[in-house]
């Protein structure tokens, strides 16, 4: 069964306390190539069926709908894995 993979992640401009708490983390276990850390969300939809444009118009209407809080987060990707 084919699977749909949608991805959330916090604005842009929207301190994430998770990312930057992991970023210190990293730091401190000395991986300093990595400055910063921002931290989403990951759905993995699974599909009856096949794919076609109608269900992925259906998920990327359900993650900004249901899956986003679209106030502070953007759904960046809705896509088939």
């Amino acid at each position: 069964m084919p699977t749909i993979v949608v991805e959330v992640m916090p604005k842009p401009e929207l301190l994430d306390p998770a990312g930057k708490a992991t970023a210190g983390a990293l730091a401190k276990q000395g991986a300093s190539t990595f400055t910063d850390v921002r931290i989403g969300k990951r759905f993995e939809l699974t599909v009856e069926g096949e794919v076609t444009d109608a269900v992925l118009a259906e998920a990327q209407r359900l993650a900004e709908e249901f899956l986003s809080n679209q106030v502070i987060e953007d759904v960046v990707a809705v896509k088939v894995a």
